[in-house]
């Protein structure tokens, strides 16, 4: 019976991640449009100013306000100063930077992920794995191809968004498991709210009237993206949804020709399948029975 669940939820649960990943494409796209006419710290202030209430009103509907109370206040502190601190990077990189580039860059984050997690969880890394990240490091050189005429400085900023995601997502196994996914989520975005409002404001540029619907949209993509993601780590193991998280790819470059005739350059379209690679082989290694 457990195997026959299983095996009708997976197809929904591709389908669920693959949702999720468009949803916050659209998030970068509509931010990168918004780069022109607000700092990157103001967007992400009206971002969470929009989308928490939102994720309240959720979690009031779902779980009552059981749901708001969390065990792990300090934690959650921390946490939301990594997620405002790569969401400033990322979306400052967007102004200088393709949209498929700097997607591509950020995947960096499970090589992160896999280098710190040996001083920072105490685990222990086999040759298969370090091999991996020296290969997706290698996919980030090939992109931002340091010394060539072409290197700009900004394509380092996905990176560091990558490694303080990385940071912000290890700091996840710190947080008691019985803590729910929405309540997690809203303290996500709360807590850079508060820390971008005094930056936000000292940069504040008056919003137009027609930009409301894009911060709007932003809030929107943004909460979905991550609700369902979320949900589809939850309804199938993570060696199968997670390569999917890769579709962002296909997405960014689809919505950079289309909005700004972005065509990825052939050492972006090259470092992006080294770090896919480099990405699915530590997704895969990790899902071994005993880890």
């Amino acid at each position: 019976m457990l195997a026959a669940l299983n095996a009708r939820e997976t197809p929904l649960a591709i389908a669920t991640i693959c949702a999720g990943v468009a949803f916050l494409v659209a998030n970068d796209a509509v931010a990168k449009l918004l780069t022109d006419r607000y700092s990157p710290i103001q967007i992400v202030f009206l971002r969470n100013l929009i989308a928490v209430p939102i994720i309240i009103a959720v979690i009031l509907a779902v779980f009552g306000s059981v749901g708001l109370r969390t065990r792990h206040l300090r934690l959650h502190a921390l946490r939301g100063a990594l997620m405002v601190t790569g969401a400033w990077l990322y979306f400052t990189a967007l102004i200088y930077l393709p949209l498929a580039e700097a997607t591509a860059l950020v995947f960096s984050a499970p090589i992160f992920i896999t280098a710190l997690s040996v001083p920072l969880l105490g685990e222990q890394v086999g040759w298969r794995r370090w091999g991996a990240v020296l290969l997706g490091f290698v996919g980030v050189l090939v992109i931002v191809r340091p010394g060539s005429a072409t290197f700009q400085l900004a394509a380092l900023l996905p990176v560091g968004t990558a490694l303080f995601y990385a940071i912000f997502m290890m700091s996840a196994r710190w947080i008691n498991r019985a803590e729910r996914l929405w309540t997690m989520m809203l303290f996500a975005m709360l807590f850079p709210l508060i820390y971008a409002a005094p930056f936000a404001i000292a940069n504040w540029a008056p919003v137009q009237t027609d930009d409301i619907a894009l911060f709007v949209a932003i809030a929107v993509f943004g909460s979905l993206g991550l609700a369902l993601i979320g949900q589809a780590f939850r309804m199938a193991p993570a060696a199968i949804v997670a390569p999917f998280d890769y579709t962002a790819l296909i997405w960014a470059t689809g919505l950079g020709w289309l909005i700004w005739g972005d065509v990825p350059m052939l050492w972006t379209i090259l470092g992006a399948a080294i770090i896919v690679a480099s990405g699915i082989i530590i997704i895969l290694r990790e899902a071994r029975p005993g880890r």
